[in-house]
């Protein structure tokens, strides 16, 4: 029923604030296609930080036996390689979209200090890939993305370039995505069935 016209994968972009439910709307939605489900985690694991692995203890108790890749781990290649090399009949289900881009702009770190515009060049040149496998992708694709753009503009450059490319790659995305959910306070409204993309 959304399936885009040149491919026959599915993609679903499940995006919302914080603790809103995003994470059970897109595992609801992936286990909904029908098809096996592989839940890709984004999180980079900093060992030293306590509260975070056990966010990651209780994330993966939720999963129960679900196959996991978990990005940043020896010989995982990167996300959009992930899905390139996913087979149809398939599902992917990546958490998260923000943590993915966090990862990538933690190595960017120094480089924000002196050259804030080129660790943004450097960090958009390492996520294009995304957009451009998304067209020759076999497997469905279920995408969990922060709104991470609602409050009010951050003090840091680091946090500022997070929040812009985050927001601009999840507009990319959600064009390209047959369905596009907002999840707020426990509720999920469907994007495009009710809202209309800018410029049209």
């Amino acid at each position: 029923m959304f399936t885009h016209p040149y491919r026959w994968a599915m993609i679903v972009l499940i995006t919302g604030p914080v603790r809103s439910g995003k994470s059970a709307r897109a595992a609801h939605v992936a286990h909904e296609l029908g098809q096996p489900v592989t839940y890709v985690a984004t999180a980079r694991i900093d060992s030293a930080d306590a509260e975070m692995v056990d966010r990651v203890a209780r994330h993966r108790a939720v999963r129960g036996d679900m196959p996991v890749v978990e990005l940043w781990q020896p010989g995982v290649p990167d996300l959009p390689a992930v899905i390139v090399a996913a087979p149809a009949q398939t599902t992917l289900l990546v958490d998260s979209l923000g943590t993915w881009i966090a990862g990538h702009l933690l190595d960017l770190e120094r480089v924000v200090g002196y050259d804030p515009l080129g660790a943004l060049d450097t960090l958009e040149r390492i996520t294009a890939p995304l957009t451009g496998c998304l067209q020759a992708m076999q497997p469905n694709l279920v995408i969990v993305a922060e709104e991470a753009g609602w409050g009010i503009v951050p003090p840091s450059a680091l946090a500022r370039i997070f929040r812009d490319h985050l927001g601009r790659l999840v507009q990319h995305i959600a064009l390209r995505a047959d369905r596009v959910e907002l999840v707020v306070a426990g509720y999920a409204i469907d994007l495009k069935r009710c809202g209309t993309p800018i410029g049209s």
